[in-house]
């Protein structure tokens, strides 16, 4: 196979604010597989769906609790998270504030914001100059998990190929 169909991973670096340059690529060897969940939105929330499919990642990006999701918006481009990106979850029920995040949003909605908790409420923020924050109670959402990686196919590839 060429490089040239083969995915890229984007690995999160450790204590950098989740931006275009807090990412290495790593190579793709020793793959391991992880449940692909289904598709999170980067824009407005959408219906949780569940898929039962797998996707195969870099052993280094596993964490206790590993997960991937289909990412389907433009809402987190500043975080160099792309439309048809499949990001990397490690599952996690809390967040700093500023956090990169999977929220479920009244048990019912799944979206992917930056995210910021104060008394009065709750700010999730997309990584998109043009798109609006979404002020939320703190009762309202739940923290699925963070995001600790990005695989990322070339654009004229298929999702699905071999």
């Amino acid at each position: 196979m060429s490089a040239h169909t083969e995915p890229r991973f984007l690995h999160r670096m450790p204590n950098i604010p989740l931006a275009e340059d807090a990412w290495e690529e790593i190579d793709a060897s020793e793959l391991v597989e992880v449940p692909l969940l289904g598709t999170v939105s980067a824009g407005m929330p959408m219906e949780a769906c569940a898929d039962s499919e797998t996707v195969r990642i870099p052993s280094r990006m596993i964490r206790r609790n590993t997960y991937a999701l289909r990412v389907r918006g433009d809402s987190m481009i500043d975080c160099n998270i792309h439309d048809g990106d499949i990001i990397i979850i490690e599952k996690l029920e809390s967040a700093e504030n500023g956090e990169t995040a999977v929220v479920l949003i009244n048990n019912r909605e799944v979206t992917l914001k930056k995210v910021y908790i104060d008394r009065s409420g709750v700010r999730l923020q997309p990584a998109n100059d043009t798109m609006a924050p979404i002020y939320l109670k703190n009762d309202d959402i739940q923290v699925l998990g963070l995001v600790m990686g990005v695989a990322r196919r070339p654009a004229d590839t298929p999702v699905n190929a071999a």
